[in-house]
């Protein structure tokens, strides 16, 4: 994973905003996935990451988890793309957390 230092202002700041979403379900979800893939996005997906984030996190985290299914007004390639990485065994475990 990429330090913080070592991102661009933007990337910086997608990373802290889905890190800090205000439950710790969705932070664990949503920020895990932002940080682990944000250096390698392109400024297109950074754009589809923002609209991503924009979602209230009740939404996000019933639909990353599978309780609820992407209505499609909201479906979107990047949303799928995080369905499908938060969907894997261990998503969403803190890192150090895991047996």
């Amino acid at each position: 994973m990429t330090e913080p230092q070592d991102l661009d202002p933007r990337r910086r700041r997608l990373v802290f905003r889905a890190l800090h979403r205000g439950t710790k379900e969705a932070d664990l979800m949503i920020g895990g996935f932002v940080a682990r893939n944000i250096a390698a996005f392109t400024e297109d997906e950074l754009d589809a990451i923002e609209a991503v984030l924009e979602h209230w996190d009740v939404d996000l985290a019933d639909w990353l988890s599978g309780r609820r299914d992407i209505p499609p007004e909201a479906d979107t390639p990047m949303l799928r793309r995080m369905v499908a990485e938060c969907g894997r065994k261990g998503a969403g475990v803190p890192p150090g957390a895991e047996r």
